[in-house]
């Protein structure tokens, strides 16, 4: 399957303002890549990328004041095939997980898992498996989060989740990921493109995504708490401990947001006999 994404974003700068952006491919899908993943802009700007501690591309570049848009469109080969479901299998004990893994069973910004610890005990602690509790979790935070982009809230974390049961796909991740914590599954978070490939069209306009992974007998998976069963065609962009790492710019100064086009489509090639 080849799909074809990309973006159109504006922001209006009042002055001179440095930006970081995190809109590239996730450098582990580059091998997948059939054209270019190169970000434009209009007006026309130096910009330099680096690879940051999570392995994530990230661009740097200086805005001029007024408006500046940030444009991509690239096109991915990919499996078509779901998400894979992992085998029923125990958790990875921690005295035996790779040393990179480990950060991902602590507490961070947006995962607050040691405020959750005992819920999740009282809750999940008697599942055997690693799976079983993943599954668990998913069912649950599926069930208790409300989908909804007006509520959305860039400060909520996932107690706040917990407890205001609504959200966006952020929290449904951050949630998630917290509660496997609490359980001795490493988990991390995600961001990138999930187009509505294979099933209904969302009336939601596209956006990125964000969901979350687990590690389990010494590989990663996918989890998605907030659609809850396998998804066809995700793009990742960035992988981190919440999305604090892996926010799709930082601006050093005031960067009003004025357009967001997010692209995600399965791409038909066009042949001409």
């Amino acid at each position: 399957m080849l799909i074809q994404a990309g973006f159109d974003i504006t922001f209006q700068c009042p002055e001179q303002t440095p930006m970081l952006l995190q809109l590239n491919v996730h450098p582990s899908r580059d091998a997948d890549l059939l054209s270019r993943d190169v970000i434009g802009s209009d007006p026309r700007l130096a910009m330099s990328s680096y690879v940051d501690l999570f392995g994530n591309r990230v661009t740097r570049l200086v805005a001029p004041p007024g408006f500046v848009t940030f444009s991509n469109r690239f096109v991915i080969q990919d499996s078509g095939e779901p998400d894979e479901t992992p085998p029923d299998m125990a958790f990875t004990p921690i005295a035996f997980l790779p040393d990179d893994v480990l950060m991902y069973l602590v507490s961070s910004r947006y995962c607050d898992s040691d405020k959750l610890a005992d819920f999740a005990w009282a809750t999940f602690g008697k599942l055997t498996g690693g799976y079983q509790r993943v599954r668990a979790i998913c069912d649950f935070v599926h069930s208790k989060i409300r989908f909804s982009y007006p509520d959305a809230r860039p400060t909520r974390c996932a107690s706040d989740s917990m407890y205001e049961g609504i959200g966006v796909c952020r929290d449904f991740a951050h949630l998630a990921i917290a509660l496997c914590r609490c359980m001795n599954i490493p988990a991390r978070y995600c961001t990138g493109y999930l187009g509505d490939i294979g099933v209904p069209p969302d009336i939601n306009p596209m956006d990125f995504s964000g969901w979350s992974e687990v590690y389990l007998e010494g590989r990663w998976y996918t989890m998605d708490a907030r659609h809850n069963h396998p998804r066809i065609g995700r793009i990742v962009i960035g992988r981190g401990r919440d999305a604090a790492d892996v926010p799709i710019s930082t601006a050093f100064g005031v960067a009003n947001l004025t357009r967001f086009d997010v692209v995600t489509d399965e791409h038909m090639p066009i042949h001409v006999e």
